[in-house]
């Protein structure tokens, strides 16, 4: 008799657990979801203010590296070297 009292008090709180369960557990990854986005949304408006704005249509050339000029000129193109096989 007490076997099946135990038996049947265990079947009854896990039922309740499982229960309780289903309905918070999805509250908590709501909030915990709802924070990060909160977060993220955060982080890009800092990440927007700190960029500099520029003008629109405007390009803007920090470095032109000096060089030498290539030795083909641009009228000649691209030439690659080939070897035909008979």
């Amino acid at each position: 008799m007490i076997l099946i009292r135990v038996l049947i008090i265990a079947i009854c709180s896990l039922y309740i657990i499982r229960s309780l369960v289903r309905i918070f557990l999805p509250m908590l990854f709501n909030s915990v979801i709802n924070k990060a986005q909160e977060q993220a949304r955060q982080q890009q408006q800092n990440y927007q203010q700190q960029q500099q704005p520029r003008p629109d249509g405007r390009i803007r050339v920090d470095y032109k590296p000096e060089g030498k000029k290539s030795s083909v000129p641009d009228s000649e193109g691209e030439f690659v070297d080939y070897e035909e096989i008979k």
